[in-house]
């Protein structure tokens, strides 16, 4: 059974001591790839030298994460946008809105949002989403920009059936990890209308670890049991759900295909 983790934080210090051990613990579990979303410029270096150490395991996004769009959030484009013109990323991200910790920039987040989603048609790249608190607001951006090519992935879907449905309709997918999993996620409500032919997993690793590690730091091996979860919930084989969301990546993520 062949897995890709779409988005992973692997780079960062959690896994310092740990990092070889995960990985081989992430093949033996068949997660062959792993995305790896940036999240600013301290960050930056950490993970395109992951991505250079295991090119064949760990494939790097590039982008701003909204938690991190500040005073400066200008100067952290522009560097960004001078990695992306190298090549060599499968994605834009991780961009997108988080009204949850602080709505101090929140016209700051919307234009760096705006600026990346430009980006990503330039480079005919897809998107990683992160909309923490922010779903609709997020669902709004992507309908103005839809031409017709943007594609993207909205990352740690915990919405309701209307927000997933509208996802879908634009295009988009859904990046589903640990949090199906949980008691009172909510996600077993939206999967009892809605398919998996719109469905990406993920960890987001090393946070939202799922049952039975909640609570405690999750790696890509464990993906297994959103694998599993989902194919309770759809009623299906686990090696379903395995090629349904492998060929949605294939899809999704051409240039992860094409290097494949």
């Amino acid at each position: 059974m062949k897995l890709t983790d779409t988005h992973a934080h692997i780079y960062l210090p959690e896994f310092a001591e740990t990092r070889k051990e995960m990985l081989e613990r992430a093949e033996k579990e068949g997660v062959s790839n792993i995305l790896l979303p940036a999240i600013d410029s301290e960050s930056h270096a950490a993970l395109l030298e992951l991505a250079r150490q295991y090119p064949g395991q760990c494939r790097p996004m590039m982008g701003l994460h909204p938690c991190y769009v500040k005073e400066h959030f200008r100067e952290e484009l522009k560097i960004a946008r001078a990695y992306l013109e190298k090549g060599g990323f499968v994605a834009v991200g991780e961009i997108g809105l988080d009204f949850y910790w602080d709505k101090t920039f929140t016209e700051q987040q919307y234009l760096a949002f705006e600026e990346q989603i430009h980006w990503a048609l330039e480079f005919d790249l897809p998107i990683a989403i992160h909309s923490r608190n922010s779903t609709d607001e997020c669902i709004e951006v992507v309908r103005r920009n839809q031409n017709g090519k943007l594609k993207g992935v909205f990352h740690c879907f915990s919405g309701n059936t209307v927000q997933a449905q509208q996802i879908m309709d634009l295009g988009f997918y859904l990046g589903i990890g640990g949090v199906v999993t949980f008691k009172n996620g909510g996600l077993d409500k939206v999967f009892d209308t809605i398919s998996l032919d719109k469905v990406v997993l993920e960890t987001d690793a090393p946070y939202l670890a799922p049952v039975p590690f909640r609570g405690k730091q999750n790696e890509p091996s464990y993906l297994k049991y959103v694998v599993e979860k989902l194919a309770g919930l759809k009623n299906i084989s686990i090696e379903e759900v395995a090629e349904i969301t492998e060929r949605n990546v294939r899809e999704l993520f051409s240039k992860l295909a094409a290097k494949s």
